[in-house]
């Protein structure tokens, strides 16, 4: 059983990193699997459904602000990506991981620089946690109105940056990313 993983958020300034690990069903092939930024947001929710319903397993984790803040994005992502492991219901023989680091994973495997976009099974990880990403930035976007969480997913557009230096950082942004610490250096 081959299970791949991949995680989405790591060059945003508010919110957490989301991992998804799937194991799909060989015996019935998914079409349409595709790196989740190459698909409609329509698309990726069908997908998203999709997938759940009918891989062998799947499971969605995070790493929150604070920790990002603490331990940096990289070994969030790799926490994130542990923890989906962790609580996959089903364990695999082999794991797939998007990206040139491997996490600390009780199972061999091998990490795959574009493997969202190449590996199916990455492919489908990368559609669980983008969809369920976005789907926090909506329930942000209607606890903190005015920062566009929605729009902008919490990447640090143009329109992100002049929000935030308009309104000040939320509780979920990340402190020890560069916008949100040159604003909270500029008011001390």
């Amino acid at each position: 059983m081959i299970a791949g993983i991949d995680e989405v958020g790591r060059g945003c300034i508010v919110g957490p990193v989301v991992a998804a690990i799937v194991i799909l069903d060989e015996e019935e092939p998914l079409q349409g699997l595709t790196d989740s930024k190459k698909l409609s947001p329509g698309r990726r929710e069908y997908l998203a459904v999709q997938i759940k319903q009918q891989a062998r397993a799947w499971a969605i984790a995070r790493a929150e602000p604070g920790e990002i803040d603490r331990i940096n994005i990289l070994q969030a992502s790799l926490l994130a990506m542990r923890r989906a492991y962790d609580a996959l219901s089903l364990k695999p023989d082999w794991v797939k991981v998007d990206g040139n680091r491997y996490p600390d994973l009780p199972c061999p495997g091998v990490a795959i620089v574009g493997g969202d976009l190449s590996v199916p099974e990455i492919s489908a990880a990368s559609i669980l946690a983008k969809v369920a990403r976005d789907a926090e930035m909506a329930i942000l976007d209607a606890l903190y109105p005015g920062y566009g969480f929605v729009v902008h997913k919490g990447y640090p557009t143009a329109s992100h940056k002049a929000k935030l230096a308009e309104l000040g950082a939320t509780p979920m942004h990340r402190r020890s990313f560069a916008p949100v610490y040159k604003l909270s250096a500029q008011s001390f």
